[in-house]
């Protein structure tokens, strides 16, 4: 098992909540493998309550309730480091960045931590530190 802090992105939260996801079992695999509380940001439980809410409405319950249980924490308060946020969606531009990308990568630098769970490629484009890659958990 993975030591607790990884990073937690969009994709593997709404394939853990949603049965019917063609990732699920993998998200429940992956996010299982990690000690808890996995680190995320306010931006990847906004993006994965709306993606959920897409197929069921209910689902947007599920988030919080992971969130509440301990399963993951907030690790960055967005309104702290607006400065670094914006520098990384200014160096990213021509990368689809989400404000869920920069926030989490903002996280990898706070915490030291290059472990991410996610489905998203380019996770291996994007560097955090000065030049450091992020260790994709499978």
């Amino acid at each position: 098992m993975n030591r607790a802090g990884v990073l937690l992105d969009t994709g593997p939260l709404v394939a853990l909540l949603d049965p019917r996801d063609i990732h699920h079992e993998r998200a429940k695999r992956m996010i299982g493998a990690c000690a808890p509380p996995l680190r995320t940001c306010e931006a990847v439980v906004a993006e994965a309550s709306y993606l959920i809410s897409k197929n069921d409405p209910a689902g947007r319950v599920g988030v919080l309730t992971l969130g509440r249980r301990g399963t993951y924490e907030i690790a960055l308060r967005l309104d702290e480091h607006w400065i670094e946020i914006q520098g990384t969606l200014t160096k990213y531009r021509d990368q689809p960045a989400s404000l869920a990308d920069a926030c989490l990568i903002r996280c990898a630098e706070l915490h030291d931590e290059p472990r991410i769970v996610t489905f998203d490629a380019d996770f291996r484009i994007y560097r955090w530190g000065r030049n450091k890659p992020f260790d994709i958990l499978d």
